[in-house]
């Protein structure tokens, strides 16, 4: 993973979130995340067929790479989350 992901960019009203940075060295969450995908253009969820796009895993960063795969980074960024036990 690279910065170009900007990950690590505070996000506002989202206090449960992690940079992925601290998923890929092994720290942080160890239970289930939400990844969702994001539209820099407008900070909304991207929505397929009027559903969110939200993928609930334990490999957070194996999410990410798969969501901006072939995506302009630019563009889109991928939000993690953790999931209260």
């Amino acid at each position: 993973m690279t910065a170009a992901f900007a990950f690590g960019t505070p996000a506002t009203g989202n206090p449960g979130y992690t940079p992925i940075g601290r998923l890929a060295q092994g720290q942080g969450m160890s239970g289930t995340c939400v990844v969702r995908l994001i539209d820099r253009r407008t900070g909304m969820t991207h929505r397929v067929n009027g559903t969110p796009l939200v993928i609930f895993t334990r490999r957070p960063a194996e999410a990410v790479a798969e969501l901006l795969s072939g995506r302009d980074r630019s563009i889109w960024e991928a939000r993690v989350d953790p999931i209260e036990p």
